[in-house]
């Protein structure tokens, strides 16, 4: 990322006036950014779901969708820090381009296996590298917003922001892969994520100006060390594991249920109803000038969560799923948002891209631990049976988060301390 840069506030600058989305958005060049970002990261939002009503349609079962979607979301996980790393190291440009070609052509794959009734090997196969290439697009706009705010209070907003457009991509995603599976062809959101990852990701991949600079002075001494070295990231991870459990486990356990039913299109309105109370509560989150310090927030938040999705499991009606769901969705966002916002404070801005992705990993290996058990319980079970998924997840990760909160406090000046990562080198913070 760039050299720390020190100048004066003036009336155009993001840090003249109070912070707020409008403001946020007026930034000068972020438009050339978020537009291309916010198409190239739908393939998070798509992926997983049109995996399982593909491979669902053509094995007939749960279980084996969920395990491919599983494969899928483990290998997005163990890869993406790694392919964080190299984006603060050699420029995001980089690791986007030869990353979407290769995600494009094996997304197109393992449809074209599934499609073809290839053994379920061959999906596992081709799962690998279309899980390794997702482009993490969503914590390399995080990195853009740290250069263009370097020292502005805009930054809480702007993660605020980050988190609403996850929100609202988790809204249209599955909302949009759910309709093209089952009006258009089982193979259509798979396709469809394919070609938005090409365009999005080429066109974001463009936009140099704005992408933070390699090789600048003071990160000599921090670009092999990895982010996940400092205890609070490490902590951060497992409740963001916990959070992915929550989107897995609603994924399969909806789908499940609305077919049960005879009502399959119910799926993405109900999923889209819990992706819609995340957004809504992110816009107010980002809203609200906080008080309380942001590693309070974090338990609060998650308390909430794990009350929430406790009853899910429970629930064998569309309105009280659908009630249940918004509440849950309303939880998360709190905690995507103060989880991100602790990140800069915690990681020196030269490896914040890669914390980033160890965050956006945890949420994807949870939620690929999730579908694997939550496919698995539908399919030998009851009907709902996949609910327990989220439940257990988000209280495991809780019990976590109360045990080690302490160590998501910033040393002074908004570093932390931690095994080689920003003791060295005095670095700025976004």
């Amino acid at each position: 990322m760039a050299s720390t840069v020190t100048t004066e506030p003036s009336k155009d600058s993001p840090s003249a006036s109070r912070p707020g989305y409008g403001r946020l958005l007026r930034t000068r060049g972020a438009w050339t950014f978020l537009v291309p970002g916010f198409a190239a990261r739908q393939p998070f939002a798509m992926l997983t779901i049109s995996i399982v009503l593909l491979v669902q349609n053509t094995t007939g079962s749960y279980g084996a969708a969920g395990a491919v979607a599983a494969v899928t979301g483990v290998s997005m996980a163990l890869f993406a820090p790694y392919g964080g790393r190299l984006a603060d190291r050699y420029g995001q440009r980089a690791v986007l381009v030869p990353g979407v070609l290769v995600h494009t052509a094996s997304g197109l794959t393992l449809t074209a296996l599934a499609l073809s009734g290839a053994p379920l090997w061959a999906l596992f196969a081709a799962a690998v590298p279309t899980g390794a290439s997702v482009p993490q697009v969503g914590p390399m706009v995080r990195a853009r917003w740290g250069v263009k705010l370097q020292g502005s209070p805009l930054m809480t907003t702007a993660a605020a922001f980050e988190s609403v457009t996850d929100e609202l991509t988790f809204v249209v995603g599955p909302l949009l892969a759910t309709a093209l599976c089952t009006a258009v062809d089982p193979a259509a959101g798979l396709i469809t994520e394919a070609a938005l990852t090409l365009v999005g990701g080429l066109l974001f991949a463009a936009q140099k100006s704005t992408q933070p600079v390699v090789g600048a002075a003071g990160h000599t001494r921090v670009r092999h060390a990895s982010a996940l070295r400092v205890p609070g990231v490490r902590v951060l991870v497992v409740t963001f594991l916990g959070i992915g459990s929550v989107f897995g486990g609603m994924q399969v356990s909806l789908a499940a249920f609305t077919e049960s039913i005879g009502e399959p299109g119910l799926n993405g309105v109900l999923y889209g109803t819990f992706a819609a109370g995340n957004m809504i509560s992110g816009i107010a989150c980002g809203a609200i000038a906080w008080k309380a310090a942001p590693q309070r927030r974090l338990v609060i938040g998650y308390a909430a969560l794990a009350l929430t999705a406790s009853g899910l499991w429970a629930a064998q009606s569309v309105p009280l799923l659908a009630g249940l769901g918004l509440l849950v969705g309303m939880s998360i966002a709190p905690a995507l948002i103060t989880g991100y916002t602790l990140v800069e404070g915690l990681v020196p801005a030269g490896a914040r891209t890669e914390a980033f992705t160890w965050l956006t990993g945890a949420v994807a290996l949870g939620q690929a631990a999730a579908v694997t058990v939550a496919g698995q319980l539908e399919d030998r079970l009851w009907s709902g049976a996949g609910f327990l998924v989220p439940t257990g997840g988000t209280v495991l990760a809780l019990v976590t988060l109360l045990a080690l909160r302490g160590r998501l406090a910033a040393r002074p000046g908004g570093r932390t301390v931690a095994r080689g990562v920003g003791h060295r080198v005095p670095m700025a913070v976004d």
